[in-house]
C-alpha cells in the first residue's frame, strides 16, 4: 500500500518576516495581488467572493475575442455589422451606428480604451449571432479556463443581478490574457484611440497608471453604483510582473491612488531570490526493487522564491513523496513535492525529479525487498531498505 511521506527541510534565504513586511492594507474592499513571474499570491482580500465586475468583466469579452483570432475564426480585419441593440447601448461607447462596419482591430481598441459597450455587442453577436448565446458561451468557456466563481450575463458588464466575478478569477483571466495572447496585449497600453473622429472626450484610456512611469502596460477599468470603481491593473519592472485587481473604491481619485500603492509595495517589499539551482539534490529516497537502493530528489528548474525585501534567515519547506517508491523511474520523473511556507504568502508547490534513472533490480534486489516486508509484517517497524 502507497503512503505519503513528508520530511521538513530548511532553505537558507537573505530574508526574514519583520514588521516591515506587514500584509498591505488596502481601502478596496476586495482585492488580490499576485507576482506573476513567480507565481506568488501577495495578497487575497474577499478574492473569492463573486461581485458585480462592472467594465471589468469585458476582459473575458475580449478573451473570446482573442480566441477567436487565434483559432482564426476572425481576422484584426474582419468587419462586424451593428444591430440596434449595440447602437442604443448606454454607458460608455465607441457611438458606433447601424452603418458602420467596424473591424476587429477597431473593436479590440473600442473595448479597451473606449470601454465601448456597443462595441462588446457588437462583438458578442458577431461571434455567437446573439448576446444571450455569446454569455452562455462566456460562461463555457470560463469554467474550462479555471474561472471557478464566475457567472456571465452579458458581454459588456452592464448592472444585471446574475453577472458577476471574483477578483481572484479577473486577475487569473488578466495573467491569461498577458500570457496567451502576447502579440495583441500591446493594445492595453494604448493611450487614446480615436474612432472616425467621434466625440473627442471619449479618446482617453481610463487607466490612471499607463502615464505614470511605473512600468503599468494594462488592462482595464470598472465602474458602476453597485460595484464602485475597480481596477484590473498590470506592471513590469525589471525581471518581475505584477497582476493585481481592486475593487469598491469611493471615486476615480481613491481608485488611482490605491492602483499606484499597489505597484510600489508589491515591488519595493519583495525580491526575486534564487534559492537553489536547476539539479539541485535536496533528499535521497529509498527505491524498491531498483538496480540501486536510492535516487536522488532533484530540482528539475532553478527555484526562484519573491521573499520580504528587508533582513537574513531561513524558510521552512517541506518535502513529500509516495513511498513505496518502485523501479524502474525515469531519469527526470517527477517522483515528490517541495511545498515552501512563507510567512503572509500563500504557500508553494514545485516539483521533484529523479536525478538518475533506476532499473528494475534483479534477484537480490528482490530477495532484499521480500526480507523488508516481512520484517514489516513482523516487527511493525521499518528497516531502511
Amino acid at each position: 500500500m502507497m503512503r505519503k511521506f513528508t520530511a521538513l527541510l530548511i532553505l537558507a534565504v537573505c530574508f526574514v518576516a519583520s514588521a516591515a513586511q506587514a500584509a498591505f492594507e488596502t481601502r478596496a474592499s476586495a482585492a488580490w495581488i499576485l507576482d506573476q513571474t513567480t507565481g506568488t499570491v501577495l495578497l487575497s482580500k474577499n478574492a473569492e467572493k463573486p461581485l458585480p465586475p462592472a467594465s471589468m468583466s469585458k476582459l473575458m469579452t475580449l478573451n473570446m475575442l482573442f480566441e477567436a483570432l487565434h483559432d482564426g475564426r476572425v481576422t484584426l480585419e474582419t468587419r462586424f455589422s451593428v444591430s440596434d441593440k449595440a447602437q442604443n447601448m448606454g454607458g460608455s461607447k465607441m457611438f458606433l451606428t447601424t452603418k458602420d462596419r467596424p473591424t476587429v482591430e477597431e473593436l479590440v481598441k473600442g473595448i479597451i480604451v473606449q470601454s465601448g459597450n456597443d462595441a462588446c455587442v457588437v462583438v458578442a453577436e458577431g461571434l455567437a449571432g446573439s448576446e444571450e448565446g455569446f454569455a452562455r458561451l462566456m460562461n463555457e468557456r470560463a469554467l474550462a479556463i479555471g474561472l471557478r466563481n464566475s457567472v456571465f450575463a452579458n458581454a459588456s458588464g452592464w448592472p444585471h443581478p446574475n453577472h458577476r466575478m471574483s477578483m481572484e478569477d479577473l486577475g487569473i483571466l488578466a495573467s491569461r490574457l498577458i500570457r496567451e495572447f502576447p502579440e495583441y496585449y500591446g493594445y492595453f497600453a494604448m493611450p487614446v484611440f480615436e474612432f472616425d473622429g467621434r466625440v473627442p472626450s471619449n479618446h482617453r484610456n481610463r487607466n490612471p497608471l499607463l502615464t505614470l512611469g511605473i512600468g503599468a502596460d494594462g488592462l482595464k477599468t470598472g465602474h458602476t453604483a453597485e460595484a464602485g470603481y475597480g481596477l484590473v491593473g498590470s506592471a513590469v519592472q525589471g525581471d518581475r510582473r505584477i497582476v493585481f485587481v481592486i475593487t469598491g473604491l469611493e471615486s476615480e481619485k481613491a481608485r488611482a491612488e490605491e492602483a499606484e500603492a499597489v505597484v510600489n509595495w508589491a515591488f519595493r517589499q519583495f525580491v526575486q531570490k534564487t534559492v537553489a539551482e536547476k539539479g539541485t539534490r535536496l533528499a535521497s529516497v529509498p527505491v524498491w526493487m531498483g538496480s540501486q537502493q536510492q535516487v536522488g530528489m532533484v530540482l528539475p528548474e532553478d527555484l526562484e522564491l519573491l521573499v520580504p525585501a528587508v533582513v537574513r534567515g531561513e524558510v521552512e519547506a517541506e518535502i513529500s513523496y509516495e513511498t513505496p517508491l518502485r523501479a524502474p523511474i525515469a531519469e527526470g520523473q517527477q517522483i515528490g513535492t517541495l511545498l515552501v511556507n512563507l510567512p503572509d504568502l500563500e504557500a508553494r508547490e514545485f516539483p521533484l525529479t529523479a536525478e538518475q534513472a533506476v532499473s528494475r533490480g534483479g534477484f537480490i534486489p528482490r530477495v532484499r525487498t521480500a526480507a523488508y516486508v516481512l520484517f514489516q509484517k513482523f516487527s511493525g517497524s521499518a528497516p531502511g531498505l
